[in-house]
């Protein structure tokens, strides 16, 4: 089975992706780079879903805002529809974020308290006035509420006057007001309830198969992207570790990685989920100071001597259906912990 999805040109394409911080520097204080995305790579095609799945501090959230270049990189390459855009100047980079937008995982803090939701909805129509004539926003403005499952009312009224997950419904709005052909969705349900999690997500699905928008879904929760992915890539410490379709990810992980975030995953059997779950050893290793070698090895119960010499390439092992970063992915049983 392969795991890279559609044979045709991707829609975005991500090689080599780099962003390393510079930390302290002070008069008393040595400086230290901070290895936050360290050669990240991976494709997403035109109406698909990608989810980007890590613990907290893995580098995903970074991941999201180099591709909008809201950061600046340190390196690697960022093509959309062939066009690398690390070389777009500011003009370029406007217009290209007509294609590309953004849905924050703060619903709270990513809409300004001081303009109505039919302000936050109908600026990005003053900054790109070709999107939608002045004689039909308010047509357009009511069919985007709709599509987000909120009240034509809604469009008077302030963020403070909703709800969690209805202040995440109208990012999605204002996002859906570009018609984009990318949303980077980053984290986008994890400060909310879990049954508004479902809803935001079905929202998500519904406006894609309506619209054949594609996703960058992140998140810290495999279970979160299982239902709405169709590929996922697993990230640790600034790497992909592995990749592949959902289906692959969840019934046959190959790395050991993998294999304890999906342990982690509750299910309706609580002896089940004691029985199977994966406890990782120690804490993540800073990004100032990765391992050597493979850098999960600190933590890994299949760590031998190769793992701290050699950084292993992520690829599809005999017997394996995804592609992993590991020397044993698919081939060596867990044992009871690291072995240094």
């Amino acid at each position: 089975m392969l795991d890279d999805g559609p044979t045709a040109e991707p829609l975005l394409e991500v090689s080599g992706l780099t962003k390393h911080f510079v930390r302290g520097g002070g008069l008393l204080e040595k400086s230290s780079v901070v290895r936050a995305v360290d050669g990240v790579d991976f494709v997403l095609h035109e109406g698909e879903t990608l989810g980007l799945v890590g613990e907290s501090g893995c580098g995903k959230s970074t991941v999201s805002r180099a591709l909008m270049r809201l950061i600046p990189v340190t390196g690697g390459s960022i093509r959309y529809r062939g066009e690398e855009i690390l070389t777009f100047d500011r003009q370029r980079m406007r217009d290209l974020r007509r294609d590309i937008q953004i849905v924050f995982q703060d619903p709270y803090s990513s809409l300004s308290p001081k303009m109505t939701v039919r302000q936050i909805i109908t600026e990005p129509w003053d900054v790109h006035p070709g999107i939608v004539l002045p004689k039909d926003r308010e047509r357009r403005l009511r069919e985007l509420l709709e599509q987000v499952g909120l009240p034509a009312s809604s469009a008077s009224r302030y963020p403070h006057e909703f709800s969690g997950g209805q202040r995440q419904r109208i990012g999605i709005a204002r996002a859906l007001a570009m018609n984009p052909r990318i949303i980077i969705c980053d984290e986008p349900v994890s400060a909310l309830d879990v049954s508004v999690q479902a809803q935001v997500i079905n929202l998500l699905e519904d406006i894609q198969k309506a619209s054949g928008v594609a996703y960058l879904f992140i998140a810290h929760d495999l279970a979160v992207v299982r239902h709405i992915s169709d590929r996922v890539a697993v990230m640790y410490l600034g790497k992909i570790v592995e990749v592949g379709t959902a289906e692959a990810i969840y019934a046959s992980p190959a790395h050991p990685y993998t294999q304890a975030l999906l342990s982690a995953v509750p299910t309706p059997d609580p002896d089940a989920d004691r029985s199977r779950r994966i406890v990782l050893q120690g804490d993540v290793p800073s990004p100032a100071d990765p391992p050597s070698g493979c850098r999960f090895r600190t933590r890994c119960w299949m760590a031998r001597d190769i793992c701290a010499t050699k950084e292993p390439d992520l690829f599809q092992a005999p017997g394996c259906v995804t592609r992993a970063a590991c020397h044993f992915a698919g081939t060596t049983p867990r044992t009871d912990g690291p072995s240094g």
